[in-house]
């Protein structure tokens, strides 16, 4: 089951970088490790996320983390609007089977329209 979930993420023309607790990245799929080439693509996985980013966004990473933590109704914040890629980004909880906060991802949902023919195969 896990390779088809896996294949979801892998395919998504979106970047999805997946990060534990600790706030360690342990997953990013060829889109992110592509967007994020220049800061280091693959070898981010391993990294703190938050040595990604300024004092001001951990801070805001760690106050969604916290509201997270406190429901499990609470799953979805939005982040901000990327203007120069026209997309929204989300931060997003991932929980276990018990409802149990395992870690986060960010979630990239882009405004364009689709340019790619209907059913061009």
């Amino acid at each position: 089951m896990f390779n088809y979930f896996k294949s979801i993420i892998d395919q998504d023309r979106a970047s999805v970088v997946i990060c534990n607790l600790d706030h360690e990245i342990i997953y990013m799929n060829p889109a992110a490790i592509s967007s994020y080439e220049k800061r280091g693509g693959s070898a981010l996985i391993g990294k703190s996320l938050l040595d990604c980013h300024n004092a001001d966004s951990n801070e805001k990473i760690k106050q969604v983390l916290a509201w997270f933590e406190k429901s499990g109704e609470n799953n979805l914040v939005y982040i901000y609007y990327n203007e120069a890629q026209n997309k929204d980004v989300y931060m997003v909880a991932l929980r276990d089977e018990e409802d149990k906060l395992i870690g986060y991802y960010e979630k990239h949902e882009f405004r364009n329209r689709e340019t790619m023919k209907r059913y061009d195969i």
